[in-house]
């Protein structure tokens, strides 16, 4: 069966301010020393699994340009342009229906497209063992990622039963505090969720049917005009009316056919500016640096420079991130805030800084 990957780039990456803009979010950047952005690296490991014509990027339609710019060799009508965002589950569905034309049944792979991979011969083998498992029946596969602490960002998938090279999911699990978090990785029965799926797309689309019906209609519609003249115009009707839903929350919740693979290939969701010292190498003070700067005495710093000369002075986790026109300064354990800059420059009507 031809095996497909659907690759969701529509987020706007906001915790990654001043660098990740509504213009340039987080997926188009590149965080690492290699000078990949993150869909780059995202397209390019799956291509010993997946044919290029097969791979389908779902982004806003802002994003169409960016898109062509950074993987030239993607067919332009692989690329799946949202009118607007309605979260994972219409975004799933608009592709499922898209694919089955082309292919009426294939194994669909759905992938974020802001993730790094550190083993990637063990990612490649993992999906391999998922793509196996979703031809069998009506299999809805996630993969898990095997806890290595008790992480409280996280959802957990909660498994149980030994199924050949899957495991009976026995339920999904919101972010725990940090005692219930100690339990689950104390329990060897739990897995972070990384929001990475594989399953059949008529799997996925009868599922829709039968849990979110309205979503399935509209993406049914949106299938049966792509490559017509009126497409736009359903893509646009359609698209206004689906509610905002996860496919978490709409199918893999409340479906019966859920199948989880423990996944231990260096995953990191690259979720803040924390991770930039986790995934490039740091100096001997632990300290990760790029740009134009001068640190001195500073530990377990990063910096991230722009144009100007960045001094730092006896700095201790700390973040600073210099563009053209704004300075992030931030303590380490205040990165998950730095949402509420936007937030605020939002209600100052500073659009251009957001």
């Amino acid at each position: 069966m031809k095996t497909t990957a659907v690759i969701m780039a529509g987020g706007r990456g906001e915790r990654f301010w001043p660098k990740s803009r509504n213009n340039r979010p987080k997926q188009f950047l590149s965080l690492t020393s290699d000078g990949e952005t993150m869909i780059q690296k995202t397209v390019k490991r799956l291509l010993p699994l997946v044919d290029m014509e097969d791979i389908y990027i779902v982004t806003n339609a802002a994003y169409t340009e960016l898109v062509l710019d950074q993987l030239p060799d993607l067919p332009k009508e692989n690329i799946l342009a949202e009118p607007c965002a309605r979260n994972t589950a219409p975004c799933i569905a608009f592709a499922a229906a898209v694919i089955k034309q082309k292919y009426d049944d294939a194994v669909m792979l759905v992938l974020p497209s802001d993730h790094l991979i550190g083993y990637e011969d063990i990612y490649i083998n993992t999906l391999k063992k998922a793509i196996r498992a979703a031809e069998q029946g009506k299999n809805l596969v996630t993969i898990g990622i095997t806890p290595t602490y008790p992480e409280t960002g996280y959802g957990y998938i909660n498994f149980g039963k030994e199924c050949g090279d899957t495991y009976e999911v026995e339920r999904f699990v919101e972010k725990p505090d940090l005692p219930t978090a100690k339990e689950y990785l104390a329990s060897g029965k739990y897995l972070w969720n990384s929001g990475m799926f594989v399953w059949k797309v008529t799997s996925i689309l009868a599922d829709m049917k039968e849990f979110m019906p309205d979503i399935y209609d509209g993406a049914v519609r949106i299938g049966e005009a792509f490559n017509t003249p009126g497409f736009e115009d359903v893509l646009v009707k359609e698209f206004y009316a689906f509610r905002s839903e996860s496919v978490d929350f709409g199918i893999m919740e409340k479906a019966d056919n859920i199948y989880t693979i423990p996944g231990s290939f260096g995953w990191d969701d690259v979720g803040s500016w924390l991770a930039v010292e986790r995934i490039n190498e740091t100096d001997d003070d632990k300290n990760y640096i790029e740009g134009d700067v001068i640190s001195i005495g500073s530990e377990r710093t990063t910096i991230c420079g722009g144009k100007r000369l960045v001094a730092a002075v006896g700095l201790e986790d700390i973040i600073i991130v210099d563009t053209d026109d704004a300075v992030l300064v931030c303590s380490k354990n205040s990165t998950q805030d730095v949402k509420k800059v936007i937030a605020q420059l939002k209600e100052a009507k500073r659009e251009e800084l957001v």
